[in-house]
């Protein structure tokens, strides 16, 4: 019997075609499904990874490889002195992306029917 893990992983979406083609063709099934962060409100990808125990370190390892954080520019919103109430300017911040974000779950039952 083997032992399951469930790998949960958000990464971003310029990240996930190429992460997937690797998990692919190194043997690992993957769902994915189109997410949107909470802070940049920009899209991510979530994958959903059935592994055996095993192999949970060789598909975190394709993670890590694919997934690299860089820097990005982006508009924060900010009230100003002598502004109205509620209006808002913006102004660039700099911010890290990439990455990738895993939960690991051990699996109690795995069914293929």
């Amino acid at each position: 019997m083997f032992i399951m893990k469930l790998i949960i992983a958000i990464v971003q979406d310029e990240d996930s075609s190429k992460l997937v083609s690797k998990l692919m063709q190194d043997g690992f099934s993957v769902t994915k499904l189109a997410t949107t962060g909470g802070f940049l409100k920009a899209g991510n990808t979530t994958l959903l990874l059935g592994v055996e125990e095993e192999r949970m370190q060789d598909a975190i390892h394709l993670i890590e490889t694919v997934c690299k954080s860089r820097k990005q520019i982006t508009s924060a919103p900010a009230a100003l002195a002598g502004m109205a109430h509620g209006e808002y300017t913006t102004y660039p911040v700099e911010v890290t992306v990439g990455g990738a974000t895993m939960f690991i779950l051990s699996i109690e039952q795995f069914l293929k029917v």
